[in-house]
């Protein structure tokens, strides 16, 4: 599959735009903690320096290699740490344009409380998810341990768009800045509703031929999501 990349103004005006609709959204929990990137050609993103994005601006990114290498503009010390994390998904998932890790506050109780979220939000399918979201096991942030559990569902797992992190947040990857923004903030609202749904019995999975049905719908339509 061809990869999705936009030119560097693009990207960081895309970024932009989904950190202020994560904030919006309140993804992002209290302290705006978050990072975002997205893929610009086949070896360079264009990634925030970290630190709060709540008042981001284009200026406020760095860009790099796939290996790391930081070519222009400056990133917090922190950052380092989870480079690996986003690099490593565009060198697995070449389709992947965009990266977005943040602390959604009801993915993240999910990720503290090691409980994969089921798969009982239809519009989950809509991104392409048709398995239930996993919480890999704690490591230190960008610790080899971290990054090697979440490359393993992104190179072993195609029907995963997202991993949630033990006891810290979760990371979502897609076709762009807007999608996975998009993406993000529906895992969060069925994690809400599956939070909701324990009053009323439980959530119930969706049936196994969900997602091809609803695949078969967004084709007749044109729909994208």
């Amino acid at each position: 599959m061809t990869s999705n990349v936009f030119t560097e103004a693009a990207a960081r005006e895309a970024l932009v735009a989904a950190a202020r609709r994560l904030a919006e959204a309140g993804m992002l929990f209290r302290g705006a903690h978050a990072n975002l990137s997205a893929r610009i050609d086949g070896n360079r993103v264009v990634m925030t320096r970290g630190g709060s994005i709540a008042r981001i601006t284009a200026e406020d990114f760095a860009i790099l290699t796939l290996d790391g290498t930081v070519l222009s503009g400056e990133m917090q010390p922190a950052m380092q740490e989870i480079v690996q994390m986003h690099t490593g998904i565009y060198q697995a998932r070449q389709q992947v344009g965009a990266v977005i890790h943040s602390h959604a506050p009801h993915l993240t109780a999910f990720a503290v409380a090691h409980r994969d979220l089921p798969l009982t939000y239809e519009p989950m399918l809509r991104f392409g998810v048709t398995e239930p979201i996993p919480v890999v096991a704690w490591a230190p942030r960008g610790s080899e341990r971290s990054v090697s559990a979440i490359l393993d569902v992104a190179r072993n797992q195609p029907g995963l768009p997202a991993v949630m992190m033990a006891n810290h947040g979760v990371l979502v990857f897609h076709d762009s800045p807007d999608s996975t923004a998009d993406l993000l903030t529906t895992l969060d609202e069925a994690a809400e509703l599956t939070l909701a749904a324990a009053w009323l019995g439980g959530a119930q999975v969706l049936p196994e031929e969900a997602a091809q049905a609803v695949r078969a719908r967004m084709a007749v339509f044109g729909s994208q999501r």
